[in-house]
């Protein structure tokens, strides 16, 4: 059982999951030939603002925390397993401090209603595109969006909801909040808010109490210009965690990643950011492991609107690397014990690890590596220059290409790549 970072993910090694359900070969294509083809079916021309004014009072129930109208919004005779999930929903949100919920439709993109679907004693089934936008108070500065896979139906002249899985045949799925899965338990601090379920918590408190520390300690370094707030969200199963990150990861579960629902780079600004701990972190990160994996991935948040899909993980992983380690105490070799050995045996790296390194079976001496290398450049051109040098490095398409990063380090340090780490090298070699 180990902590490795692992190209953005801090990962606990712990085996195969066992909740992990495993496709059979040519089944989904089988499945898609024998069904029937779903049809599109046009609304009446009242069924818009019908199903606008649903969600209108099911969204001001939830925010009032009215049972008795968020009942109201739902088909009485729906499948009663989706009644009692929705009320639970609906209790599980208590405690969970909201700044914003509503529903935004879109009635010209529409899903087809698979066949057996619709309710024949129905006078009307609908399936509009429909989005959440939520905003948790004290994490997110403006709300963000989530996908719902809602099926409405009408019964005479009223509106309810009828399902939120009876689309995913057709890839309309519901995106799933912590809410969806438990009772939850909130803490808020100056720097963001921790959630999680009874049972977790020790790990929600020790959380919070390292929230605002690792947010002053990011903004140390980066800067004051980004939320300096966010969402901790600790899940409670496998499977809630999956809903909440996606599959991240094979044969090891997530330990913390850091992710956000859109970002805006145009804007310089990250919609719905939330770092997710698995609940395993409890026993398994000590207070100096957990401080370290919370700054970790609370770099990334504040980074994520300047970095690209183009940005080399070695720039982004050691940036974070060096946040996260930067006032922990622990000494070189304790942080590097692979590259600190490798140094003594005279195998020094002669390029900056690649991407694929960090995704590969072996990640470790790539992220060594590379915070060593962000620690001699900040001790060279200062953490100011060290970010400066990244913001350039992130927001430049030719960045991974040895000419392009032999140009921008010209200009920045007067070497290139060569004598960078050269320089490094002997930094490594001093006794």
């Amino acid at each position: 059982m180990a902590l490795v970072l692992l190209a953005g993910l801090a990962v606990l090694v712990l085996g195969p999951d066992p909740d992990r359900s495993v496709p059979v070969a040519g089944q989904g294509a089988t499945a898609a030939a024998s069904a029937p083809s779903p049809a599109a079916t046009e609304p009446s021309p009242t069924a818009a603002a019908g199903v606008r004014e649903l969600l209108r009072r099911r969204a001001r129930a939830i925010l009032d925390r009215d049972r008795a109208a968020f009942a109201a919004s739902l088909d009485p005779r729906a499948d009663p397993g989706f009644r009692a999930a929705q009320l639970a929903m609906f209790d599980n949100l208590d405690g969970v401090p909201l700044a914003h919920w509503e529903y935004a439709l879109d009635p010209a993109d529409r899903a087809p209603i698979p066949p057996g679907v619709a309710d024949p004693t129905a006078d009307e089934t609908w399936a509009p595109a429909t989005e959440l936008r939520y905003a948790l108070a004290g994490a997110d500065s403006e709300p963000t969006t989530r996908p719902a896979g809602y099926l409405y139906l009408r019964r005479g002249a009223d509106w309810y909801l009828s399902s939120d899985t009876a689309l995913d045949a057709v890839g309309r799925t519901t995106w799933r909040g912590p809410w969806d899965f438990g009772p939850c338990l909130a803490v808020r601090v100056s720097g963001g808010l921790v959630i999680g379920h009874p049972g977790a918590e020790q790990l929600v408190r020790r959380l919070a109490a390292e929230l605002d520390a690792a947010v002053a300690a990011v903004s140390s370094v980066w800067g004051t210009g980004w939320a300096q707030r966010v969402g901790v969200l600790v899940p409670g199963t496998p499977a809630e965690l999956r809903a909440l990150v996606g599959d991240r990861s094979t044969n090891a579960a997530i330990a913390a990643v850091a992710v956000a629902d859109q970002v805006d780079r145009a804007a310089g600004r990250a919609r719905g950011q939330r770092v997710v701990f698995n609940p395993d972190s409890d026993a398994l990160l000590g207070p100096t492991a957990l401080r370290v994996v919370l700054r970790h991935e609370l770099t990334h948040v504040a980074a994520r609107a300047a970095t690209d899909d183009h940005t080399p993980l070695w720039l982004q992983e050691g940036l974070a690397e060096y946040v996260a380690y930067r006032d922990s105490g622990l000494s070189p070799a304790a942080i590097a014990p692979g590259l600190t050995a490798a140094a003594r045996a005279g195998r020094l790296p002669g390029q900056v690890p690649a991407d694929a390194v960090f995704q590969g079976p072996e990640p470790d001496l790539a992220y060594q590596q590379s915070w060593s290398l962000m620690r001699y450049l900040a001790a060279r051109i200062g953490p100011d220059g060290l970010v400066a040098l990244y913001r350039r490095l992130a927001t430049d398409p030719g960045a991974a290409t040895q000419p392009r990063l032999d140009g921008t380090l010209r200009a920045v340090l007067g070497t290139d790549l060569a004598g960078l780490l050269a320089a490094w090298h002997g930094d490594l070699e001093r006794p």
